[in-house]
This record gives structure tokens, sequence and C-alpha cells, in this order.
């Protein structure tokens, strides 16, 4: 009887996988494009950002909030998902969030005041914070051992796509259509991705539900992470800590972090648990995952400025140049993803793809005025590849040694220091290049006003033709002026462009020597389930 038992339950395992797996492409599209929808809206307002203006009656000051509100709420609810996750269970939080973020994303297009739009902006980042870790801790144990490494490569190019496609996507509506659009467009894609998400995703049969709201917990970590949040954001309009509001916002969000943390460890029930990053895999990890924020946003966004102020693109043509290096990246995660199991050490292949990284900076650091499109193809396929190769074993070997029921929480603080990494490579990124640019202005101009005879002599031969079109000698020396101030301003930003490229380029290679704080480099195959 006992044999023929354990018989029943030997065939009965492998059908009971079968069953368990037999959805997991529609949970990868439906959890993938979610996050797809949040990182996209991260960055599709910026080109609808002057529409807004002139129909909101509002000014660029005003208006920014529109980006900032969201993205200090969406930061704000990372880190607390998988702690949401487990109190309402995995599937009616992903499923309520997918519906937070479509709603508040209707009434953004709505939206008849500045008022309104911030308000709804701040709600719909507060549904597009579960959108990220959540998903990323459903596709470990949506797939099979073996197959582990697609749903994560699933993922990786929603990630590495949703950042590239937001300008893009953006600029095309607003040039076709109007800018309520941006927000109606998530109304169809979200809805699909909520029933896909209600019909097919599972509670995690690892999940612990607490007994108790951290509510001091939640506070203090709403206040660290927004604050910090919200320097960055602002840091650079406001000369960062000559202002004394970027210096409050600074000490604030380091005191509220020590008691966060804290609090956090002596508690029983922590919304956040800072016990995981006793994992040296983890802990490395989260840091390297923040580099890899930095470099990967902070280029995302100096690209674009690039290609739009010198070279006078529309968001659309910026986005059709960058889309072949998003679609490299996407090809070289699908076959990584796919062979991950086979990978003994996935070390060699992170120092690739940093290295492949900083090639192509190198490459964009010598573009002029005078490249063309056909100048960025290759560079920018480069640089697909390299993030390509570093995301996946990346994200894999940070979470190897972590057990299945703190999955959730390492995804999460991998997720959040990845766009607290991005928030402040955009920042030093923005005021590095206003700096660099002035830098090589002055030097510039004190070349031309010293050694460059026939940078004078070209001033002189413009003031003498337009004296003789008829303009009055005062006007048309100062117009003469006004170029040379106008061409020595472009070139001296095309230098400081090169050496942005080059810093985003140092800041990836930063994850080679981190590497050796690791104890493997054996990437996590799967979250094992109950039984096996």
């Amino acid at each position: 009887m006992g044999t023929a038992a354990g018989v029943l339950s030997a065939s009965a395992a492998p059908a009971a996988d079968a069953d368990r797996y037999r959805y997991k492409y529609l949970i990868a599209i439906a959890v993938t494009m979610a996050a797809m929808l949040e990182l996209i809206d991260t960055s599709i307002v910026n080109v609808a950002i002057p529409h807004m203006m002139g129909n909101l009656g509002a000014t660029l000051d005003e208006i920014s909030w529109v980006s900032v509100g969201y993205i200090i709420a969406n930061v704000i609810v990372i880190p607390m998902s998988p702690w949401l996750s487990a109190y309402y269970g995995r599937r009616r939080y992903l499923t309520g969030s997918i519906f937070l973020f479509i709603i508040a994303s209707m009434f953004c297009g709505a939206a008849g005041s500045l008022a309104s739009l911030v308000f709804w902006r701040v709600i719909q980042g507060i549904g597009g914070g579960a959108l990220l870790s959540t998903a990323q801790s459903t596709l470990w144990e949506a797939f099979p051992p073996h197959e582990v490494g697609i749903g994560q490569a699933m993922f990786g190019v929603g990630v590495m796509v949703g950042p590239t496609l937001g300008p893009t996507l953006g600029g095309y509506i607003v040039d076709n259509w109007n800018w309520p659009w941006i927000f109606y467009i998530n109304l169809p894609l979200g809805l699909i991705a909520a029933v896909l998400t209600w019909t097919y995703v599972r509670d995690s049969i690892h999940q612990e539900r607490s007994n108790k709201v951290d509510w001091l917990g939640i506070a203090l970590m709403t206040v660290a992470v927004g604050s910090l949040q919200w320097m960055l954001e602002r840091g650079e309009r406001y000369d960062w800590f000559d202002s004394p509001f970027v210096t409050g916002l600074a000490i604030t969000s380091a005191v509220s972090f020590v008691w966060l943390v804290f609090h956090e460890l002596t508690t029983e029930e922590p919304v956040i648990d800072f016990h995981i990053l006793r994992s040296r895999q983890l802990s490395a990890g989260v840091v390297m995952g923040a580099l890899l924020g930095f470099a990967l946003f902070g280029s995302v966004f100096v690209l674009p400025v690039f290609l739009q102020s010198l070279h006078n693109f529309t968001a659309n043509q910026t986005g059709m140049v960058i889309l072949p290096g998003a679609i490299a990246s996407a090809m070289t995660m699908a076959i990584l993803g796919k062979r991950l199991r086979t990978i003994p050490d996935g070390r060699p292949l992170i120092a690739f793809g940093a290295v492949i990284f900083m090639v192509c900076m190198w490459q964009l650091g010598g573009l002029t005025l005078e490249s063309g499109k056909e100048d960025l193809f290759w560079p920018l396929v480069l640089r697909g590849v390299g993030l390509g190769f570093l995301f996946i074993p990346l994200n894999s070997i940070a979470l190897a040694d972590l057990p299945p029921r703190q999955l959730a929480q390492g995804t999460s603080l991998f997720n959040l220091m990845r766009q607290l990494g991005g928030s402040m490579g955009i920042a030093v990124m923005a005021t590095m290049l206003s700096r660099f640019s002035k830098e090589k202005k002055a030097i510039l101009t004190e070349h031309l006003t010293t050694t460059a005879p026939d940078a004078l002599a070209r001033v002189d031969a413009i003031f003498h033709g337009l004296v003789a079109k008829g303009m009055n000698p005062v006007s048309a020396k100062q117009q003469a002026l006004m170029l040379l101030d106008r061409t020595v301003s472009v070139q001296a930003s095309v230098l400081a462009f090169s050496r942005i490229y080059l810093l985003s380029g140092m800041a990836l290679l930063a994850v080679i020597p981190l590497m050796l704080l690791w104890k493997t480099g054996r990437g996590r195959i799967a979250a094992p389930v109950d039984g096996h």
C-alpha cells in the first residue's frame, strides 16, 4: 500500500509541475507588459511638457512636478512591494496595482488643471511601483528551473527597452494626436495585462503574511526615499548644496534612513527586511545594480539631448536612431536567458558587457557636429549587446543564495537601487554637462581671443558683410559676435558630451572589481517549489 502511494505521488509530481508551468508565457507577457508600461511612463511625458505648459497655463518649474511626483511615488512603493504583496496576496496586489495605474492614467489624460494632473500622476506612480519588483519575483516561480532564464530575459527586455521607447512613443503621439493620449494609450494595454494577471498569476507559495502593519517603518521609508529622490530631481536646478532647501532634503533623507535601518533591524515584522543584505551576493549585487542604473539611465538621458539640441533631431527621429540598440539588447538577453542554466560562472559575461559598454561610450565620445546616423548605428548596437550581457547574469548571481521566502525582498532592493542609481545618473549627468560646457567654453573663448586670428578675421568678414547689406555698424558687430559666441557654445557642448559619455562608461566598469566580493559566479536557477 505504501509502495503504491509512493508511485502515485511520484507520478503526480510531473503532472503538478506541468500544470503549474502551463501558462508561463502568458504570465511573462502580462507582468512584463505591466513593467514596461511603468517604465515608459517615467519618461514619456518629457516630450509633451511644452504642450502641457501651454494647455494648462503652467511654468516649467510647475509642470516638472508631473514627472517628479510620479517618480517619487514610484520609488517609495518599490521597497514596500514585497510586504504589500504578502499582505494582500500577489495576484490581488499586482492586479489591483495595474488597475490603479490605468485608472490614474485615465484621469491624467482628462485633467483640466495642473493640480489635478500632478495628483493623478502621484497615484499613477503608486500603482506603478508594484510593477517592477513584483513582476520580476513572479517570473522566478512561473518558469521551470531549466527555463527560468527565459522569463528573466523577457523581463530584462522590458526593463532595457522601456526607457528607450518612452520619448519615442511620446514624440509620435504628441506629433500625431495630442498630449492626453500619452496617458490614454495605457488603458487598453493595461487592461490586457490586468486580465492576464488575474487569470493566470497565482500567489507565491513562499509568501508569509504579516500579522501587523509596520506604520513607523512605512513612514520612515517614505520620508527617506522620497526626500532623496526629490533632492536628485531638484538638485541641479537649485545648484545643489548651495541651496538650503536641497541641503535640508539631504539631511532629512540621511537621518530618516539611519532611523529606518535601526527600526527595521529591531522590529519583529519589518516592512523591509534589511537582514537579507548579510548576503554578500545581494549586497554587492545591489551596488552593481545602482551602477547599472547610473550608466543606463544617464546615457539614455544624455544621447537624446545631444541629438535634439545639437543635431536638431525630433523625438521620433531620436527614437529610431536608438531603436537598433534596444533590439540588440533584447536579442542578446534572449540568447543568454535560454542558456543561463548551462553557464557555470557569469562573472566573465558581466566583465565583457562592461568593457563593451565602455567601448561604445568611447566611440560616442568621438562624435562631432558632422556625425550622422550611420556613425551612431554600431556604437549603439554595441551598447545594447553590452547591457544584454550585463543584466541577465548580474540579476541572477545577485540573488543566487537567497532562500525562496526572501526572493521578493531581494528583487525589490535590487530594482530600487537600480532606479535610484538611474535618478542619480540623470542628476549627475545634467550637472556635469552644464559644468563641463561652461569650462570648455571658457577655454575656447580664451583661445579665440589670444591665438586664433583666423576666427577673429571670420568675425570681421561677417561684420563687413552685414554692413554691406545695410545693417548699421553697431548692430552688425553685435550680430557677428553673437554668431561667434553661438559657435563656441556649440563646440563646448560637443566636448562636454564627450566627457559625459566617458564618465558613464567608467561608472559601469566599476562593477568589475565589485565582483571580487561574490562567493560564486553561479547564477540562481529558480526558486524551488514545495516538495522538490
